[in-house]
Formats: structure tokens, sequence, C-alpha cells
């Protein structure tokens, strides 16, 4: 689905970066990187379907990466799962980056590596 970044409100584009950024929150608290995205997400889903998108895809993305941390984490005892763990936060942190700008702008991200848990 294509948009047009002129047909979004401030306040659109705003919630859509928030369901980006917030995944930031699983810093502070655990399993904040899935509750942020999902509290923006279902709080504003019926208001916009930019803000829809946005969310369902950085919920997806963000339960992705926990499944493939969980994977990952008995590869570390034997080493092998240290720089997958490394490689997969730092894919992470760009890629929430880059979509919380692109969502601000009023384009769309498609996260690389994201199982669609959540459609339509």
């Amino acid at each position: 689905m294509e948009h047009n970044r002129t047909i979004f409100t401030e306040t659109e584009r705003n919630w859509a970066m928030a369901c980006h950024l917030s995944s930031f929150a699983g810093c502070f608290i655990p399993f904040g990187g899935i509750i942020g995205p999902l509290v923006c997400w279902l709080s504003r889903k019926d208001e916009s379907d930019w803000i829809n998108i946005n969310g369902r895809n950085s919920l997806n993305f963000q339960l992705s990466m926990l499944l493939y941390m969980a994977i990952a984490f008995p590869l570390c005892f034997i080493i092998v799962g240290i720089p997958i763990e490394i490689a997969l936060g730092i894919l992470e942190t760009v890629c929430i980056i880059i979509a919380s700008v692109k969502a601000a702008n009023g384009e769309i991200f498609r996260y690389p590596i994201a199982i669609p848990f959540i459609q339509n």
C-alpha cells in the first residue's frame, strides 16, 4: 500500500512514529519492546489507517526479534550465538530508527525479517 506523505496529519505521523520509538522501552522494562508498540497501536489503531499500519509493522517486527533472540540464546553457550545476538541488536536499533523517521515523513518502511504475525 503506497501512501502520499501529504495526506497524513501531524498527529497521525507522530503516533505512527511513537509506535516505532516505543520499542525502545524494552531497554528499560522487560518486554517493553512489545508492550510499548502494543499500547500505542491498540490505543490509536481505529483512528487512522496510517497508525494501524505502522503499529502492526512495529509489533510484528518486535515479536519476530523476540523469537529470533530466543532461538539464538541457547547458541550463546557454544559462543556462536553471541555475534548473532549482537547483530540482531544492531539490526533492531537501526531498523527502529529508520522506521521512525520514515513514519514521521509519511513514508512506509518494511522491516526486514519481520514475520507477519498480525495481519489486517
